[in-house]
């Protein structure tokens, strides 16, 4: 069956993702202008400390800070003449990392919880001590008039009635030190602090007593939620976010690229598509350990930074326009309770709210395409039995996979209870001889964080052999004219494309049914295909 034909063959509810360049009428002008914001986000080549487990006195430590924050200063000041009214910063961006619990003293400062109090460390400074790091952001944010997020080392004494006894009880030296996001207002007040919950080898730092859902408002954009790196991976805090209306996320975080599926650019990319929200995302740039990838992301647009190998190691800053997705921002009505009740139990079929948005001539206040509903099909299409399947180890984990053989065909390859089929039309570039495999894994990740997963993937392999699909790959010549297909068990999915040289490409259309079917549909690619991706997170099967 042709390409062509397959997809005509699919009458689903689909959500397409047309481009944010759709020109509003003239009477919808004004209204659309105050419906964006301008955000940025700054990738930041961190200064480190040359002996990380050597405790330093607060003077040396507050040297070693500076050299950090004058970066930070110029920053925000070229994001402020670029119209920017928030700004984040990256996780680990003012101290760096590899500290121990000791050795990092020197950095923590105690932040006050503005759920608590009304603080604003620039016009207040003598309120608490030590808390140079605190006065310097929030006077930064106060001079550029912009919100600023960043990441820094927080001290919290315990409480004198801690229990020894329970499970949030007090570490033996009688405080916790956290990894902690900062929000200043754009006067300088601190309107959030957020302690990371999911940490990634930070032997420094405490996991909270407890997961912190904290957001914070905004007179331009309405309300943002706060997380941090590893935290977009797990139900808490991120999912819970999501369940309260949450659609506007700040998010600084340090995250090593691992591909093919775990890119910084690609997985921030597909939580914004999948989760139907905006991520304003700030990595470090630190090329020993493979560090960057930050952007802009909402479900209509991208801007993204990805640094190719010999560019020179340097920070970037990403400034762009975003649409306001707050529902009450935008006087929407927030359901969240049936979302939460649906999550005690994954396997009852449900219908989303996917709905078709249409590039046509007719328009909305948002100033994007109208949403239309489509009657609805969860009939997958037939699919005929494919080549003999092998399994190979990717991202850690035992994919089956089955090879593409042809330069068009049908596939299908299943792991356990996830079945991913496959239509394509290859396009190879000269005398390519380029591999390509679908995968499939249903399963617990278990290196380096344990969650659970239903993934397929389509993947260019590194070499010529099978057992080389799966393996790191970064260049690519074929094209690919695609449907992607699974049926999962969770509503989680979270789509990607990602072409030669990690650039990454809009969907042409997402699909989702209320069976749990997800299909992703892709032609006429820039570059050729390193990965396509649909990432399903089965949180409710996660182990504390």
């Amino acid at each position: 069956m042709r390409l062509q034909a397959v997809l005509a063959s699919i009458p689903v509810l689909v959500l397409l993702l047309c481009p944010s360049s759709v020109t509003p009428s003239p009477g919808q002008a004004e209204k659309i202008a105050g419906s964006s914001y301008v955000a940025a986000v700054y990738e930041h080549r961190v200064t480190l400390n040359p002996e990380p487990h050597v405790a330093l006195p607060r003077p040396a430590a507050l040297r070693h800070l500076r050299t950090n924050l004058d970066v930070y200063e110029e920053q925000a000041a070229r994001a402020a003449e670029q119209g920017a009214q928030i700004l984040v910063f990256p996780e680990d961006g003012l101290v760096g990392f590899n500290y121990s619990r000791s050795s990092i003293s020197g950095y923590l400062e105690t932040v006050p919880d503005p759920q608590q109090e009304n603080w604003n460390p620039c016009t207040e400074p003598d309120r608490y001590n030590n808390t140079e790091v605190l006065q310097r952001l929030s006077c930064m944010a106060r001079r550029y008039s912009l919100y600023l997020v960043a990441n820094m080392a927080d001290l919290q004494p315990c409480p004198p009635s801690a229990d020894p006894s329970s499970s949030s009880s007090c570490p033996p030296d009688g405080r916790w030190q956290f990894n902690t996001d900062v929000v200043f207002r754009s006067d300088g007040l601190l309107v959030a602090r957020y302690h990371k919950h999911n940490l990634y080898f930070e032997k420094a730092f405490d996991q909270p007593p407890r997961p912190e859902i904290i957001t914070f408002d905004t007179p331009f954009a309405g309300r943002f939620g706060v997380l941090t790196c590893f935290d977009l991976l797990f139900h808490e805090p991120t999912v819970t976010l999501l369940e309260r209306g949450v659609r506007q996320l700040v998010y600084p975080t340090g995250w090593m690229n691992q591909l093919p599926l775990m890119a910084a650019v690609q997985f921030q990319r597909a939580f914004s598509l999948g989760a139907n929200v905006s991520i304003l995302a700030a990595n470090i740039r630190s090329d020993p350990l493979g560090m960057t990838g930050s952007g802009i992301f909402s479900p209509v647009s991208a801007l993204h930074h990805h640094a190719r190998q010999g560019e020179p190691e340097e920070g970037k800053l990403l400034v762009a326009r975003v649409p306001v997705l707050d529902p009450l921002w935008m006087g929407e009505t927030v359901a969240t309770e049936g979302m939460e009740k649906r999550e005690e139990n994954e396997d009852t079929p449900h219908v989303e709210e996917v709905r078709n948005q249409s590039c046509s001539s007719k328009s909305v206040d948002s100033g994007y395409c109208l949403l239309e509903e489509r009657s609805l099909d969860s009939t997958p299409p037939p699919t005929p039995p494919s080549s003999i399947t092998f399994t190979s180890s990717m991202m850690y984990d035992p994919f089956t996979f089955v090879l593409l053989h042809s330069a068009e065909g049908e596939l299908k390859v299943c792991d356990g209870p996830l079945c991913c089929r496959l239509q394509y039309r290859r396009s190879p570039q000269g005398s390519s001889t380029e591999l390509y495999a679908l995968g499939a894994f249903a399963g617990t990740h278990t290196v380096n964080g344990h969650y659970a997963l239903q993934v397929c993937a389509l993947v260019r392999c590194a070499g010529s052999e099978a057992s080389s699909c799966g393996q790191e790959v970064e260049e690519a010549e074929s094209k690919m004219d695609f449907l992607l297909e699974g049926k999962f068990g969770t509503r989680h999915v979270y789509p990607s494309v990602l072409s030669s040289g990690l650039v990454l490409e809009q969907p042409e259309h997402l699909e989702k049914t209320a069976d749990g079917r997800v299909a992703m549909k892709h032609s006429e690619m820039t570059g050729g295909l390193v990965t396509a991706c649909l990432y399903g997170r089965m949180y409710h099967l996660d182990q504390d």
